[in-house]
């Protein structure tokens, strides 16, 4: 086995809390519990577990940089195998037996201070080592699902194919936001205490001509000149279909038109409206007449609407 004071990073010099704090972060990093099916991290944990169980110990420590024992804590020149053959296992320089740094995963012992770090990193007791070691849970999956607009707004179903292979059906609730996500309990990893979960995250298709702010749908209507001026009754999408709305005379670009109850529904009481925005827009082909009717009634009315915002 390689230096111990190696395999946990730190320096010959380092305080017992030094100690304790670098095992704490490699522990939790290469403890298997969160590497389920890692035979090499496995592997290396018990590399880690089996220095810090030597140099933690301030006696076997002292003889260690004597040179009186070796990294597996056999005596020098006591041709042990280590924890890996069939020699001496540590602590029996010491004239007993000792536990096995790394049998600790099958119900085997260790000194109380690596059970303890172990326990507080896992979150029970007997640590991560003991028979008592907490299981670990599957790991997460997590899967992105484009959404229409619509569908986000009003609800619906969709079809998830999971990393397995099977399909499953997941409800999109109505007035999903962007980056909202379904936890579907039990359809992740599978793993020592169950099955992790498939979460979904949802994005949003965007909208050739809605916007939404809150449970409110924001609608700009293109309408013309006369529609403008005259007024008019003019057709309009909707989330759930078209509906006909009143254009009122001498409307600008700008003027705004409530639809009530035609936005998003969450819950009976949280009903979101529609507003319309009207745009007033120009034929793209110069139209002569026009512009010659406009002519005539600029020269009889002299009108600036940048008075209105004193610009002058």
């Amino acid at each position: 086995m390689r230096d111990p004071y190696d395999i946990l990073g730190v320096l010959r010099s380092s305080s017992a809390e030094e100690l304790k704090s670098a095992y704490r972060k490699l522990a939790k990093k290469y403890h298997p519990d969160v590497n389920p099916g890692r035979k090499d991290i496995e592997q290396k944990f018990k590399e880690i577990t089996a220095a810090y169980d030597l140099i933690s110990d301030p006696e076997k420590r002292a003889k260690f940089d004597r040179g009186e024992i070796d990294a597996m804590g056999n005596d020098r020149g006591f041709g042990g195998g280590g924890p890996f053959g069939g020699g001496a296992r540590r602590g029996q320089s010491r004239g007993r037996p000792g536990p096995d740094p790394f049998a600790g995963f099958g119900g085997g012992g260790g000194i109380d201070d690596i059970d303890e770090i172990l326990a507080q990193f896992m979150g029970g007791k007997g640590g991560g080592r003991g028979a008592g070691a907490h299981a670990a849970k599957g790991a997460d999956e997590t899967y992105a699902l484009s959404v229409p607009f619509t569908e986000a707004c009003l609800g619906g179903k969709r079809r998830v194919t999971l990393s397995s292979g099977k399909t499953i059906d997941v409800t999109i609730p109505a007035g999903t936001e962007e980056g909202h996500k379904l936890r579907l309990r039990g359809l992740g990893q599978a793993g020592a205490a169950g099955a992790g979960d498939a979460i979904v995250e949802i994005h949003i298709e965007p909208h050739a001509h809605f916007s939404r702010k809150d449970n409110d749908i924001i609608l700009d209507a293109p309408i013309s000149l006369p529609e403008s001026i005259l007024g008019a009754s003019i057709t309009v999408p909707t989330l759930d279909g078209q509906v006909t709305v009143k254009v009122p005379k001498h409307s600008n670009s700008g003027t705004t038109l409530r639809l009530k109850g035609k936005g998003i529904t969450t819950t009976p009481t949280k009903i979101g409206d529609m507003f319309v925005k009207l745009k007033i827009v120009l034929p793209d082909a110069p139209d002569d007449d026009l512009a010659s009717i406009i002519e005539k009634w600029a020269k009889k009315h002299a009108y600036d609407p940048r008075k209105k915002l004193g610009w002058e």
